[in-house]
């Protein structure tokens, strides 16, 4: 993927990020980067970056854009000749692996804006890594994602569409019908 590339598609997401239902246009960018970062950059720069006419960004400004993107600044150059996304480099760190992983499960989910949004978040997180393991570790403790649920979601509890039985929970279940006909 060439710069310019990933430069419109972050657009693309920072715009269903803010709920605006669209890419966010490079003028807002600029004005967003203004007001949020108070720091500059050009419009006709961003359009030469997009255009493929500037094929290359100072580090400033590289880093500008990612900060404001929250993504790692090496996922702002261009993908080397050849390049595919299901390899990875020794060189590219974790965090940026996984960034970069997340955003295009978000690409693949976009049909489900809700599931393609917690992906554009948690690639935004500081410590992609860390959100991971701790998601892991809430899976991991019996109930406990379903206790946040009902006190984080609850409107995902009252349409009843996210409950999945484990097997622990199925067995139990069982037993206690099994119990129920034998008191009877």
């Amino acid at each position: 993927m060439k710069l310019g590339e990933k430069i419109r598609y972050l657009r693309e997401v920072e715009g269903s990020l803010r709920g605006l239902d669209r890419p966010m246009t490079q003028q807002e960018m600029v004005k967003s980067i203004r007001q949020e970062l108070r720091k500059s950059i050009s419009q006709s720069y961003l359009s030469q970056i997009e255009s493929g006419a500037r094929p290359h960004m100072t580090q400033s400004s590289r880093a500008l854009l990612a900060r404001f993107f929250k993504v790692h600044p090496g996922f702002l150059v261009d993908d080397p000749e050849g390049y595919h996304t299901e390899l990875t480099s020794d060189l590219r760190t974790t965090e940026g692996q996984l960034d970069v992983w997340l955003l295009q499960g978000s690409e693949r989910f976009i049909s489900d804006p809700e599931v393609s949004d917690v992906l554009i978040k948690a690639a935004r997180e500081k410590d992609t890594r860390r959100g991971l393991l701790l998601l892991g570790a809430i899976l991991d403790t019996p109930d406990l994602a379903e206790r946040l649920l009902e006190a984080l979601r609850p409107e995902l509890v009252a349409r009843g569409n996210h409950r999945r039985i484990s097997r622990g929970q199925e067995d139990h279940g069982r037993a206690a019908k099994a119990e129920g006909r034998r008191i009877r």
